[in-house]
């Protein structure tokens, strides 16, 4: 099956799915191997792995690079982060032809103003529910795969309040969209209300430190959660890591002293599959 296929079938089984966010080849590969069936692209974490910090810097076009990176190399489902559609309703239109040419499995968009800003920094601000409607409506009529998944998101909770979030998600529903991402509630109580008032498949935020409430995954799935999206802990424990391992090398001119932390070199080999590489080329010249 196609990954499209694969994920639609996944989202009806009644489990709930847990997706790491990935930024790279290397985080993807990780990711499938330690046996997660469906992938988060953050579009937060690629962006600060280009250096810039996550309030819209990047264009669609420097995102779907690295979006054709992971689904290449990995195979599964990939749900993408896809910001705002990098613009209006034409913008939209071209994102979302262009993520489903690469191969990604499923979207989301937001109805944040472009720029947009990181879910749980301050001061976002949101286009009109109209606007935002029209969106999910071109994202929908432009599809080549009708399963290909439509996920709305809103920032409202921050900008105009929960029960306006809990309104424009219902809204989004109507014009189109698979699945609702209400973004960054702050109470247990909002995630059980959000739960309960929007309709269909719905997707929740799950990270530490964030303005969300970690609540264990068997409890969301009770309370009828599709879908439980990691965005930025493997990118941040990775930056721990490195750092770590910079101060070592800062002050004692290499990192033996960490080997332990760190996979060997014919480990790292294997994780990015070097032999299975040079095996084709060996065939070709047998």
């Amino acid at each position: 099956m196609k990954p499209v296929q694969v994920l639609k079938q996944l989202l009806t089984s009644g489990e709930i799915l847990v997706a790491p966010g990935v930024f790279d080849g290397m985080s993807a590969l990780l990711a499938k191997a330690a046996g997660f069936p469906v992938l988060y692209a953050s579009g937060g974490a690629i962006a600060r792995s280009t250096g810039y910090p996550d309030i819209g810097l990047l264009t669609m076009t420097e995102v779907s690079a690295v979006l054709a990176h992971i689904v290449n190399v990995t195979g599964l489902p990939v749900i993408a982060d896809a910001d705002t559609g990098f613009g209006n309703g034409l913008n939209v239109r071209r994102t979302v032809q262009e993520f489903e040419r690469i191969g990604v499995a499923g979207l989301h968009l937001e109805d944040q103003t472009f720029p947009k800003r990181c879910g749980h920094l301050a001061n976002k601000s949101l286009i009109p529910l109209a606007e935002m409607c029209h969106k999910i409506a071109v994202a929908r009529g432009c599809l080549q795969d009708p399963d290909f998944l439509i996920i709305a998101r809103t920032d409202a909770i921050a900008v105009e309040g929960f029960d306006k979030a809990i309104e424009r998600a219902q809204a989004y529903v109507a014009a189109g969209a698979n699945m609702l991402f209400v973004e960054a509630p702050e109470t247990i109580e909002q995630i059980e209300q959000i739960a309960r008032e929007v309709p269909g498949l719905k997707l929740i935020n799950m990270f530490a430190g964030g303005k969300t409430p970690m609540v264990p995954v068997d409890r969301l799935q009770a309370l009828g959660y599709s879908l439980v999206i990691i965005p930025s802990d493997l990118q941040r424990a990775a930056i721990k890591a490195m750092q770590l391992t910079l101060a070592t090398i800062k002050t004692q001119g290499n990192s033996a002293s960490m080997a332990e932390q760190m996979v060997s070199f014919n480990d790292r080999e294997k994780i990015i599959g070097t032999d299975s590489y040079f095996a084709i080329d060996s065939a070709f010249k047998d």
